[in-house]
């Protein structure tokens, strides 16, 4: 990652300067949103800008969304980086403010953008899929009535160390996280689904995680296609005993869990690979996505 957008424009990564009175710096008030492109064309941008907005006016960050604007911007910077596909990162702070809580909006937000190449993944990772791993680390409550994609990430970042520890993770696995109640809440960076005697089951948004938006359009693959779909308070327990268990994010898409670990134990999920109904949502997720 050479080049890096600020304030819309495209500037080299090791220039920018960000003030360190910008509250997104000082006290976490920012958002953020990450995508991909498919054919160079980024995926569910207007979701995304849509959740992206919502968010910003709960903080009292002016936003308004323009989204060829956005386009635009977005091809410029993959451009100088020469990037024909990338993993996109639009962030937005609530910009220089006084030292101290405000009591009012904010007026000056700064705007960046991260853009890079996409990982590599094996095709492999859509058949044998990976680990999920029960983390210790609980979900924190959100800081208010649905959790924002934001800068305050220590939660996840210290489920991530804990994850950092099991020799599981040495095989590519994600964490899971609990809320304080016991209940299913989501991975360190996805959401998390499982197939139950044909049922489609996915964790309620009020145990706090993520609304995220492959979760929303894999819930609506899945309804179009006369999937039944529950969203609920689950345990550790029906997880174990699910016959598919998949995890979502907008970088991945849409990835098989074939093994579960509680410290040391384990237990296969789907004999090990990719089952029918997550076979048959990733396809439909790619054909949305025009692949």
């Amino acid at each position: 990652m050479n080049y890096i957008g600020l304030n819309g424009g495209v500037v080299d990564a090791r220039t920018p300067v960000v003030s360190a009175l910008d509250h997104g710096f000082l006290y976490g008030m920012g958002l953020f949103e990450t995508f991909r492109t498919y054919k160079g064309s980024p995926f569910l941008l207007e979701r995304h800008v849509k959740r992206l907005a919502d968010g910003c006016r709960q903080l009292g960050i002016p936003f308004v969304p323009d989204l060829e604007y956005l386009k635009s911007w977005i091809t410029a910077v993959m451009e100088a980086n020469r990037l024909e596909e990338a993993y996109v990162r639009y962030t937005v702070t609530a910009g220089e403010d006084i030292l101290g809580l405000p009591a009012g909006d904010y007026h000056t937000p700064t705007h960046l953008l991260y853009i890079k190449a996409l990982p590599v993944v094996p095709d492999t990772l859509y058949t044998q899929g990976r680990p999920l791993q029960l983390l210790l680390t609980r979900r924190n409550t959100p800081e208010g009535p649905l959790r924002l994609k934001s800068l305050h990430y220590m939660n996840n970042i210290l489920a991530k160390r804990e994850l950092s520890g099991y020799a599981s993770a040495a095989y590519g696995a994600e964490g899971l996280m609990l809320t304080a109640g016991e209940a299913i809440a989501e991975g360190i960076v996805s959401n998390i689904f499982f197939v139950k005697d044909a049922v489609l089951c996915t964790p309620d948004l009020s145990t706090g995680i993520l609304p995220g938006i492959t979760r929303e359009m894999v819930l609506e693959l899945a309804l179009a296609a006369g999937i039944r779909v529950e969203e609920g308070i689950y345990g550790w327990e029906q997880l174990k005993h699910a016959d598919e268990v998949f995890m979502t994010n907008s970088v991945q898409e849409i990835v098989p869990v074939t093994t579960l670990w509680q410290e040391d134990h384990q237990w296969l999920v789907s004999e090990g690979r990719c089952g029918p109904l997550t076979g048959q949502l990733i396809h439909l997720y790619r054909e949305k996505a025009g692949l």
